[in-house]
């Protein structure tokens, strides 16, 4: 069951975090493994502003997704799921529901930046109707900006769009 995030569900949403953080270490991504989830009280901004949604089943939060409004369009700043239930479209599912939500607020697009040639990013944003950005608006080129201070560019990233005609 998809739902809106609630304050209670931040410290679950950080534990998924650095869950999901984990695979990307046998691929040598040490820094995104490594990198911290955002503050609680980042995260609870993402909720109080009705920006955080959370797939919970048996009770429990087992993904999440925050977004924000970036260059008119709805960016999804952060997805991610437990990897014990890999495959089982959770993630999709937050995606589909955020397209939901951006429609009814009559914006075009999703937005999102990622690593173009780790599997489960970029080939997977491409299955779910996501392309390559090559232009960037100001408020995708400063989140590209400070990715790359923060050292996630060790692998080639790229920021697409997936319009909502």
């Amino acid at each position: 069951m998809i739902r809106r995030g609630t304050a209670a569900d931040v410290a679950a949403m950080r534990r998924i975090e650095r869950a999901a953080g984990e695979p990307f270490r046998e691929i040598g991504l040490d820094v995104v493994a490594d990198d911290e989830p955002p503050p609680a009280a980042v995260l609870a901004a993402y909720v109080t502003e009705g920006h955080a949604f959370v797939d919970e089943r048996g009770g429990e939060p087992v993904g999440y997704l925050i977004t924000e409004i970036v260059d008119g369009c709805a960016h999804l700043e952060q997805v991610s799921v437990l990897p014990r239930l890999r495959g089982r479209r959770i993630g999709e599912g937050l995606v589909e529901h955020l397209a939901g939500w951006a429609r009814d607020r009559r914006l075009p697009a999703l937005t999102l930046t990622t690593y173009r040639d780790v599997p489960w990013n970029g080939p997977y944003w491409v299955r779910l109707g996501f392309r390559e950005l090559v232009g960037l608006g100001p408020g995708l080129q400063a989140i590209r900006d400070a990715e790359i201070a923060r050292g996630l560019d060790v692998w080639p990233r790229l920021a697409m769009r997936r319009d909502l005609q």
